[in-house]
């Protein structure tokens, strides 16, 4: 049987998509400096996470505080995905056409704004409950800028040799984040009194983190790679090619219902574990233990997967256990056992999500190039938040009544995520299979291999005689090559 290649660019005004490949011969540096932007990312990405599980890391204290009901709160999460929606095609233009500096500024400012305010709405009139809720939507704007910058700012600061241990140390300080939320809140506010005093803390951190942003370099002197150096596909044509390619949406799918439930199950995991008399402190402590293992496990991966390129073996080995993790969370909390089990899946789902996650999101790079990396990253994470929101909404409303044994238990919701999971687990199974050849493109380029068909070294042995006739090249594939 023939192999069919994957739907990728061929389009511009006569159905083709144009790379503009580097000059030859073209010298190829990093620079030190490249870590110091890194560096901000981490500190917008750990800052912005945290704030968004202020409140569900003491959903039953922030009830009281406010006066509201354990659902209120959850709309505080809730609403704060749902922004990270609203925000996300502004965030694709700005890094498209921007870089990430732009992006960077945008979630610094946001980020201080949007902090300040909340910690006004919990300190007025012993705390207005709209106003923390409009500080939180504006720290939701934030995130994407921040979120979906990390494979941008790889792509453009970094080698083939560094790019996902780049990708993964920006990307996984938000769950970092998410952890330390996890586990530093319900020491700061165990107390109703105490809650506009936690959200203080949290906005002197913000002010200290964002400030280095307007100080970062916007570009390298010069790129890191061809890749870097290579013009990309125009946006409008690489966004209309990219959806209609499928392996784009065997990725999108798994990586929007995982990262969905993960923020499902980091906000509503102290009501998950309370009807089993476990406290703020207990559920902390699980959501501390499911990001730093995945935090451990992600710092072996990538690596690993940076040196050989393993991207999809690694995605068949881990989405399974992702899937079987959120099975056994089922029947971790009510086990005689005590807190024990859940801590032990906690760690299983860290683990293997984290060391998941950055490998993905530059798998999806690397099959979509030469598309811009920002493109796919901010659909896959648009997705997640958006099915994140979704499913705290309906695993809410799965909830037991008072009157269950025990009361308020979410088992059906834990079933919920559970069979949603293991039904997305089929589709990165199937990468690759009925025929289809699945290329690692911009790792091709930079290594001078044949892309689609058409080889460097095809295009640096063109004569003078050559360009006198065409000014571009087209591939058998539908890349158009630009040649210098």
């Amino acid at each position: 049987m023939s192999s069919k290649r994957s739907e990728l660019p061929s389009l511009a005004h006569d159905g083709t998509v144009s790379a503009e490949l580097p000059p030859s011969g073209r010298a190829y540096k990093v620079y030190k400096r490249r870590f110091g932007g890194l560096a901000q990312l981490v500190l917008l990405n750990v800052v912005v996470s945290w704030d968004w599980l202020t409140f569900s890391a003491v959903s039953t204290t922030a009830a009281e505080y406010f006066e509201v009901s354990e659902s209120a709160i959850n709309w505080l999460s809730t609403g704060y995905l749902f922004a990270f929606c609203v925000a996300s095609p502004v965030v694709i233009l700005t890094l498209n056409k921007g870089g990430p500096k732009p992006a960077i500024i945008a979630t610094s400012s946001l980020l201080l704004v949007g902090n300040w305010i909340r910690y006004a709405g919990t300190r007025a009139n012993g705390g207005i409950f709209g106003v923390t809720m409009f500080g939180q939507i504006l720290i939701g704007l934030a995130q994407p800028f921040c979120l979906s910058a990390p494979t941008r700012y790889s792509d453009l600061w970094f080698t083939d040799r560094g790019r996902t241990s780049a990708t993964a140390v920006a990307t996984l300080a938000n769950p970092l984040g998410a952890a330390l939320g996890q586990l530093i809140n319900s020491f700061w506010a165990t107390k109703p009194h105490e809650v506009p005093d936690m959200v203080l803390y949290l906005a002197v951190m913000a002010t200290v983190a964002s400030l280095p942003s307007f100080f970062i370099p916007a570009n390298p002197p010069t790129p890191p790679s061809a890749s870097s150096a290579t013009t990309k596909t125009p946006l409008v044509p690489a966004l209309s090619q990219l959806l209609r390619t499928l392996e784009f949406w065997l990725v999108l799918l798994p990586f929007g219902v995982y990262v969905g439930f993960f923020n499902s199950v980091s906000s509503l995991l102290n009501q998950i574990l309370s009807p089993y008399d476990f406290s703020e402190t207990d559920a902390g402590i699980a959501g501390g233990i499911l990001i730093v293992v995945g935090l451990i496990s992600s710092a072996i991966i990538s690596p690993l997967t940076d040196r050989y390129k393993h991207y999809l073996g690694t995605i068949r080995t881990l989405v399974p256990l992702v899937a079987i993790s959120y099975i056994a969370l089922i029947f971790a909390p009510p086990s005689p056992a005590g807190i024990a089990p859940c801590y032990v899946i906690m760690a299983i789902l860290g683990a293997s999500s984290f060391g998941l996650l950055p490998v993905v999101l530059e798998f999806l790079v690397e099959i979509t190039y030469p598309f811009s990396p920002e493109i796919g990253s901010t659909i896959c994470w648009t997705t997640g938040q958006l099915l994140g929101a979704v499913f705290i909404l309906v695993q809410d409303a799965l909830k037991a009544d008072s009157h269950a044994d025990p009361p308020l238990n979410m088992r059906n919701a834990l079933i919920f995520s559970a069979v949603v999971a293991c039904v997305a687990a089929l589709f990165p199974l199937c990468i690759g299979l009925f025929g289809r050849d699945v290329r690692r493109r911009r790792l091709d380029l930079d290594r001078g291999l044949n892309l689609d068909g058409v080889q460097e070294g095809f295009v640096d042995n063109v004569t003078a005689a050559d360009t006198a006739v065409p000014e571009s090249r087209t591939s058998r594939f539908g890349f158009r090559f630009k040649l210098p």
